[in-house]
């Protein structure tokens, strides 16, 4: 595979095809990463570096495609000359929250999975590897991170922990969803969860992940694995009052779209082969998808 280089742009509006389906790049590798950061400093090549060595032993084909939010730190040009084989580099000229740099990394992806994985090293990119192992032998819609999954390993601030476990109970109030963490920041989708659920998707920030899963479930995706992450003792990233208040803001949108003004639309028709059903076999999107090495 060729490296792609360097590619500067923004994420603009988000044109879908006249069917309502996110046209993306032909599949060509068994997974894609996004990995968005904004002024993460001297951590980000180093973050980098790692996604790229777990991907590489995991026997997948792939690509890192990094997005920077923004960035004022320089920390663009800590990248260079890293894998550029397998790393995309995405510059946005100014910030526009997490969501669009994840969805600016995923309208460029090639990968029969696309997700993301903050490049800050807040989540291990070691647990990279594990993910492509649920998506080899369960071929989920959706395989997410969880914080509250009884074998992680997190150890982060009270106040942090209070927050996450309160806003969770209100998720499970406004839209039934049957996980338990929809925020920890690393996450695997199936391409064709992918291409249904974009378009509709108005998030920029940090709700844009529990949108992502409520319009999956919306569009009858039900096979949601969740999957244990590590959080240690450096925990950078910080939960003022002002992004509590957003955060819950946005929460309260996305529940009048769905439930109120019933704003995302109908559901699609999709060939049944497409769609997967329990744990049975998997959709010919992951055919390729290469065993263990």
């Amino acid at each position: 595979m060729g490296g792609r280089g360097h590619d500067e742009g923004t994420a603009g509006t988000h044109p879908a095809t006249a069917a309502g389906r996110t046209p993306l790049p032909d599949a060509e590798l068994d997974v894609t990463v996004v990995m968005p950061y904004f002024n993460p400093g001297d951590r980000l090549r180093d973050t980098v570096e790692r996604a790229v060595k777990v991907l590489r032993a995991s026997g997948a084909s792939f690509e890192v495609v990094t997005v920077s939010d923004g960035s004022t730190d320089g920390s663009e040009e800590t990248l260079d000359g890293v894998a550029p084989d397998v790393v995309t580099r995405v510059v946005l000229p100014s910030r526009g929250g997490k969501g669009q740099a994840v969805r600016a990394g995923l309208e460029r992806g090639r990968g029969r999975y696309l997700g993301f994985i903050d490049a800050d090293g807040d989540v291990p990119p070691e647990l990279l590897g594990d993910f492509v192992e649920v998506v080899r032998t369960q071929h989920p819609d959706v395989v997410l991170g969880s914080k509250r999954h009884r074998h992680s390993e997190v150890v982060y601030p009270p106040a942090r922990r209070l927050y996450s476990w309160g806003y969770q109970q209100l998720v499970r109030l406004l839209f039934h969803l049957d996980v338990r963490d929809t925020q920890a920041g690393i996450k695997l989708v199936r391409r064709d969860v992918l291409i249904d659920v974009l378009p509709s998707m108005i998030e920029q920030g940090y709700a844009f992940d529990l949108e992502l899963l409520v319009l999956a479930r919306f569009f009858g995706y039900r096979h949601l694995v969740e999957a244990p992450v590590r959080i240690g003792l450096r925990f950078t990233s910080t939960v003022s009052l002002k992004v509590v208040g957003e955060m819950l803001r946005d929460t309260m949108a996305i529940w009048w779209r769905l439930r109120v003004r019933h704003a995302y639309g109908t559901l699609p028709r999709r060939p049944g082969p497409e769609r997967v059903v329990g744990t049975g076999p998997g959709p010919v999107a992951t055919d390729h998808f290469p065993p263990a090495p």
